[in-house]
């Protein structure tokens, strides 16, 4: 009989897994370790699993605001392809500074420019322009969706690592009471 069952998976993207412990006894003479150093322990990958998830949530965060953006980034894109033939300019109020705004007037145009970050802003026809912010709305998407499996696989083991403190906590003082 098994004292203590690895979970199915033993790591996501470098996510340690926690041990369900079944027999604490068993786990702790196999890890050839006494009360205080298996919580203090666990305590530590507890520590290590809620840093990964604040990480992780920040990484969730970004890619959430990302996301609306990439979407106004591709509207704008298709508003301009559809003025493009019609023969009328574009009336656009833009952000030039924190609270400051300027009208402009766009005529017929074949390319846009796009702030890709770290202070670099290329031009690209509106087709280029298309597939670029597609690609990124996929690959942000897609990110987000690992990093939402990530976050549960995360909370799954943080609350495997809490039972496991809680019924080793539980099993000392349990030994402590038959001893007296």
């Amino acid at each position: 009989m098994a004292s203590s069952s690895a979970s199915v998976v033993s790591e996501r993207r470098g996510i340690p897994a926690a041990t369900f412990v079944e027999d604490v006894q068993t786990y702790l003479t196999q890890l050839e370790l006494d009360v205080n150093s298996s919580l203090s322990f666990l305590q530590e990958r507890l520590q290590q699993y809620r840093l990964v998830e604040m990480k992780l949530l920040a990484q969730q965060r970004d890619l959430q605001a990302k996301i609306p953006d990439i979407e106004k980034c591709l509207d704008i894109v298709a508003t301009l392809q559809a003025k493009k033939g019609a023969g009328e300019a574009l009336i656009a109020d833009f952000e030039v500074s924190e609270g400051i705004y300027s009208r402009a007037c766009i005529k017929d145009t074949d390319s846009v420019c796009l702030w890709l970050g770290a202070n670099i802003m290329l031009e690209y026809s509106c087709d280029e322009a298309n597939a670029l912010l597609q690609k990124n709305l996929e690959n942000a998407n897609g990110s987000l969706e690992v990093l939402v499996g990530d976050l549960q696989f995360l909370r799954d083991q943080v609350t495997i690592t809490q039972v496991t403190i809680a019924r080793v906590y539980n099993w000392d003082v349990h030994q402590r009471r038959t001893k007296q």
